[in-house]
């Protein structure tokens, strides 16, 4: 097995992504002026659309014509293992409600992982003109328009001066679990921000839009593209395997042991 070139994966991860949210962004309007027919899957909160199904084919097939001996791992069911030892791992809209209630806080994610990690992953956050992306070693950067800039997570963040960002699980129970951590968790922080999307909480961590996030019930798709690009700007992550999920956290330096303690349980 050869060892993939980053800068092919990574421009391939870009081109797919942003046909994607071409192709979502067109089919908007159809799914706004029908949002009650829209299907469920876990859950009547974890909605799936028809452009959600049509964007992971459309980067599930383009990817395939240029190298079909990789695998796939995609939210709408793509899945195999492959024989080339990359692996893409996808999200087609990552904050399928705010897509659906044209909110802008959603996102195209395509990363490439070998050996089980991101080595390349971009994402295409249309709506807030943002394309985030990253490579292992090569750092992380942001392009809004045609300016393209390099992100540096800054440290010296304290837990009372922490904006942090978290999301909810798609089951009742596991809601119901949450409400009193989080009633804990708020006195001790800046304030909580909800985005509705995994992938931009984690992008902000990264550009110094939120000093950290956390979440349980994620799944790789959600976080594959966003978490390298935040460790590449500088992030620090813990993640531990849950019987509800995987837990995330997501930081600037400085501030992981005392979210870790505060935040585990969630």
């Amino acid at each position: 097995m050869s060892t993939p070139n980053l800068d092919e994966l990574l421009e391939l991860a870009q081109k797919v992504a942003i046909n994607a949210a071409e192709l979502v962004v067109a089919g908007r309007p159809k799914v706004f002026a029908n949002k009650e027919s829209v299907s469920t899957k876990s859950s009547h909160t974890d909605p799936v659309t028809e452009m959600d199904q049509a964007a992971e084919k459309l980067i599930v097939d383009s990817i395939k014509s240029l190298r079909p001996d990789d695998g796939f791992i995609g939210e709408e069911g793509a899945s195999s293992p492959g024989t080339s030892g990359v692996v893409w791992a996808i999200d087609p809209i990552d904050g399928t409600v705010n897509y659906m209630y044209g909110l802008p806080c959603w996102s195209v994610s395509v990363a490439a992982l070998v050996d089980g990690e991101s080595v390349a992953g971009c994402l295409v956050a249309p709506d807030l003109n943002k394309i985030y992306f990253a490579t292992k070693g090569g750092g992380a950067f942001e392009k809004t328009g045609d300016q393209v800039k390099k992100l540096q997570v800054q440290a010296g963040a304290t837990l009372d001066k922490c904006l942090l960002a978290t999301g909810f699980s798609y089951k009742k129970e596991r809601r119901e679990a949450i409400a009193p951590i989080i009633a804990k968790v708020l006195p001790q922080v800046r304030d909580l921000r909800r985005l509705g999307a995994a992938s931009i909480d984690i992008a902000s961590v990264a550009t110094g839009g939120v000093d950290a996030y956390v979440e349980s019930g994620v799944r790789i798709w959600d976080y594959a593209a966003a978490l390298l690009i935040a460790t590449e700007a500088g992030a620090e992550f813990l993640h531990r395997d849950q019987p509800w999920g995987e837990w995330l956290l997501v930081a600037r330096p400085g501030l992981k042991d005392e979210l870790t303690q505060l935040t585990e349980l969630l």
